[in-house]
């Protein structure tokens, strides 16, 4: 499969908060599927669905 590049800024109090958001990132992104990661995506943009989510996580 071929791989593409980004360039892409990420919020984040440090460098190595935004570096662990990144590393977060990239597994979620080579596990799941465009269609997987649309939804998540849905999912997230929601407030309730989204609250009820991190609640679950933290």
């Amino acid at each position: 499969m071929p791989k593409f590049e980004y360039d892409l800024s990420i919020q984040a109090g440090t460098q190595a908060e935004a570096d662990q958001k990144m590393k977060a990132l990239v597994t979620i992104l080579n596990k799941l599927s465009k269609d997987e990661l649309v939804k998540v995506a849905e999912v997230v943009s929601n407030p309730v669905q989204l609250a009820m989510i991190k609640s679950k996580l933290l």
